[in-house]
C-alpha cells in the first residue's frame, strides 16, 4: 500500500537583487562603454570621432549606431552622461527590452535624420539625440497609453529636464538636427509601443470580461 508523504517544507526564496537591477545594468553598461570609448579617443594619435555621422556619405552611415558612443571631449561626455543614465533608468526599470526598443528607435530616427538633413562636410557625434528621445518618450507615453501615473511621471521629468528642449534651437557647433530628430524618435517610440498595443490590450480585456450568452 502506498503512502502519501507531505513534501519537505521549503523556505520561501528571497527575491534576488539581480531582478530589479538587471535592466538598469543595461543602461550603466552603455554609459560605461561611452566612457571607455572617450578615454581611448583621448590617447595620442587616436581619432575615433571621425566615425561619427557624416551627412549623405556612405562612410557616414557607419556613424548612425556609433555616434552615441562618441563625444567631443570629457565635458561633452559628462553633460550627456547624467541625463542619459537618469532618463534611461526610468525607461529601463522593470523592462530592459523596452529600453532597448526605445534606444534603437530613437538612434535610428535621430541618426537617419542627421544623415539626410545635416549640414554637408560636418561630423555629428554624441548621445544627446538619445537624451532628447528619452525625454519626449517619457513625456508622451502617458498620454498615448492613457495612463495617468505615466502622465504624472512625464510631468515630473519635464520639470527637471524640460529646459533641454532649448537644444532644439539652432546654435553654432551644436547638432540641433540630431536633437530634433531624436525628439521625434522618442515620440514615434511612444506611439509605436503604447498606442496600438494599449488599445489592443483594452479590447482584449473588454472581450474577456464581457458576459457570454448561455446556450
Amino acid at each position: 500500500m502506498g503512502l502519501s508523504v507531505p513534501p519537505a517544507s521549503r523556505q520561501p526564496e528571497k527575491p534576488s537583487l539581480a531582478e530589479p537591477l538587471g535592466p538598469l545594468l543595461v543602461v550603466v553598461a552603455m554609459a560605461a562603454a561611452m566612457w571607455v570609448v572617450e578615454i581611448v579617443d583621448l590617447l595620442p594619435g587616436v581619432d575615433l570621432d571621425r566615425w561619427g555621422i557624416e551627412p549623405r556619405t556612405v562612410h557616414g552611415l557607419i556613424g548612425i549606431p556609433l555616434a552615441p558612443f562618441l563625444h567631443a571631449g570629457l565635458p561633452h561626455l559628462v553633460a550627456n552622461t547624467i541625463p542619459f543614465v537618469v532618463l534611461g533608468a526610468i525607461i529601463a526599470i522593470g523592462d530592459a527590452t523596452r529600453f532597448v526598443e526605445v534606444t534603437v528607435t530613437v538612434a535610428l530616427v535621430s541618426g537617419l535624420g542627421v544623415w539626410l538633413f545635416g549640414a554637408p562636410g560636418t561630423i555629428h557625434i554624441g548621445a544627446s539625440g538619445l537624451v532628447f528621445g528619452y525625454l519626449t518618450y517619457l513625456i508622451a507615453r502617458g498620454f498615448v497609453a492613457g495612463r495617468p501615473l505615466w502622465v504624472l511621471g512625464g510631468v515630473v521629468v519635464a520639470m527637471f529636464y524640460g529646459s533641454i528642449i532649448w537644444g532644439l534651437l539652432p546654435r553654432p557647433g551644436v547638432s540641433f538636427t540630431g536633437h530634433l530628430f531624436g525628439a521625434l524618435g522618442g515620440l514615434l517610440a511612444a506611439y509605436a509601443m503604447h498606442g496600438k498595443h494599449t488599445r489592443d490590450e483594452e479590447s482584449d480585456l473588454a472581450d474577456a470580461t464581457r458576459p457570454r450568452p448561455r446556450p
